[in-house]
């Protein structure tokens, strides 16, 4: 996995594990690989990794199994889906929203954008 500066390596981390999840790659329910299988995996420290999993357990979007493992709760996949909305709503809307007011962009311009979105599978 290649690395951004924009977001923490133990966000980006998170991120990617929760796009496996609503993907269905990590079904619910299903183990995750552990704390030193993924950081060989990501090449990163291990303590990032348990930085990452912490941060995913506070989420409740995976839970620990002591001596067992980590595994995806059920609730996982909704709750990423809200998380994520939020963030949407929160960061990147208000910024397109003011892109969109910086250009002086009309409804009929961006009508077919949105259209085009909708048709979309």
């Amino acid at each position: 996995m290649e690395f951004k500066d924009s977001k923490g390596i133990f966000q980006q981390i998170a991120d990617n594990i929760c796009e496996k999840i609503i993907s269905g790659e990590y079904p619910v329910f299903s183990k995750i690989p552990s704390v030193r299988e993924q950081a060989a995996v990501m090449g990163v420290n291990h303590n990032t990794i348990m930085r990452t999993y912490m941060e995913l357990q506070r989420e409740n979007i995976i839970n620990n199994q002591r001596g067992i493992g980590y595994f995806v709760t059920e609730e996982a996949p909704q709750r990423i889906v809200q998380l994520r909305k939020e963030e949407f709503f929160r960061h990147e809307m208000p910024e397109f929203i003011r892109q969109v007011k910086l250009l002086n962009l009309s409804q009929e311009e961006l009508k077919p954008l949105f259209d085009q979105l909708n048709k979309q599978p």
